[in-house]
């Protein structure tokens, strides 16, 4: 039987595998937010397909995350890792194995939810070919990430045509935030629907041990000062900015300071590279005594570390949600963060931590210190922060918003467009 009819829905994560270990190269944001989405939604009743490039000969084709949850890797180009930024000219074969799919599991999906603009591309052409509906999260606006680096991809102009392209044709953009959503109407275009759908995080999960029994099992001293980065290793995460401003910091030159920086790199890859660069930098500042490299975190003992945490810092170039920003929140732990984009959104400044201009050392500085050097305001962020995420970000809220508006498109039929029809 054809399943057009069902409560199905494809989630597409080209180069975000929602069934891969977080931390892994290029892994991070997306590949949480499609997973728990994904997951979130099955227990909505459901059936949610989540389709990503299979990227290395052991990796299973599908798996089966509950009874109606499932990630399906598709072959598209090399069985290997590919750059975000090179994987392109692989989109017509993934595309291909996509129609492939659906074919042999007698599925169409009427309605596509593409993250990321690579997921975008597939979303597009899908709805010239079947008449699926699209909803798109951007996860980063080229246009935005082009203005903070130095050199500018090839790929950057095809990446800008296309996120423009999905804004105005898509049934509905999903924006994480009101900066993001504002980004997208000054800086790609005025035409298309947008709502705001922020993303989520495990209530549950994060915030279920106290901050000193966190510390007892990471065998960290009561009396330390702890500052955390999570994250991946990229320079545009802003980690550099951090260990500058943790070595000017008031407290520097005391034995109970200690900077965590958590995240798993790849030799030789982009991230490796850059984990170097940083790791080079706290050795010239002398800062071996106080800095530690966790390598990569499970999603068991993640929760751990942000809650062992005085603070937890999000120095980020740019944003457009930043999910770390509430698992330390959720974790009962203040966050410092750039004020940029989503970060704007998540972290209210004086409230549940305090955010800084980018790339600004000793802003900072200033606000980490603040924080450490006030316990009893630091419990009160800590607070504060936890509150702001059960009320507004859980992953059941964001996953019922998404489901109401999936059900809107659903309840219109589904054209079959003329080519098809005469092909």
């Amino acid at each position: 039987m054809n399943t057009t009819t069902e409560k199905c829905i494809a989630l597409i994560s080209v180069h975000g595998d929602p069934a891969i270990e977080i931390g892994k190269e290029e892994a991070g944001g997306q590949n949480v937010y499609v997973r728990h989405v994904g997951e979130a939604l099955a227990q909505l009743g459901w059936q949610v397909d989540m389709f990503t490039r299979k990227v290395s000969k052991g990796q299973n084709p599908v798996v089966q995350h509950s009874q109606n949850c499932r990630t399906i890797r598709l072959i598209a180009g090399p069985v290997e890792f590919v750059p975000r930024d090179e994987l392109f000219d692989y989109l017509p074969e993934f595309l291909d194995n996509f129609l492939q799919f659906q074919q042999a599991n007698d599925i169409t999906y009427p309605l596509i939810h593409t993250n990321y603009w690579h997921s975008s591309w597939i979303g597009m052409e899908l709805k010239k070919i079947q008449g699926s509906k699209q909803v798109h999260t951007y996860h980063s606006l080229g246009v935005v990430k082009y203005n903070t680096i130095e050199s500018i991809p090839l790929i950057a102009s095809q990446r800008l045509a296309v996120e423009k392209e999905v804004l105005e044709t898509a049934e509905r953009i999903v924006a994480t935030s009101p900066q993001e959503k504002q980004h997208m109407r000054s800086l790609v275009s005025s035409q298309g629907t947008i709502d705001i759908i922020p993303c989520g995080t495990d209530i549950q999960r994060f915030g279920a041990i106290e901050r000193q029994a966190a510390r007892s099992k990471l065998k960290i001293a009561p009396e330390t000062k702890l500052v955390f980065y999570i994250g991946r290793f990229d320079p545009r995460k802003g980690i550099e900015t951090l260990v500058r401003a943790i070595n000017e910091s008031q407290l520097r030159t005391s034995k109970n300071l200690q900077l965590i920086i958590g995240g798993g790199s790849t030799p030789g890859n982009s991230d490796g590279i850059e984990r170097d660069r940083i790791e080079s930098i706290v050795n010239k500042l002398g800062m071996n005594d106080c800095t530690i490299f966790t390598g990569r975190l499970s999603q068991e003992i993640l929760p751990i570390y942000y809650a062992a945490a005085d603070v937890c810092v999000v120095p980020s170039h740019y944003e457009p949600f930043g999910l770390v920003a509430i698992e330390a929140m959720a974790s009962n732990t203040p966050v410092v963060a750039s004020d940029v984009g989503g970060l704007r959104f998540t972290v209210v400044p004086e409230e549940t931590g305090l955010l800084a201009p980018p790339q600004d050392v000793t802003a900072f500085t200033s606000a980490i210190d603040r924080i450490l050097l006030n316990p009893e305001w630091r419990d009160k962020l800590g607070k504060a922060g936890r509150k702001r995420v059960e009320t507004n970000f859980s992953w059941d809220g964001v996953a019922n918003q998404l489901s109401e508006l999936y059900t809107q498109f659903l309840e219109q039929p589904v054209a079959k467009k003329a080519a098809l029809l005469t092909q």
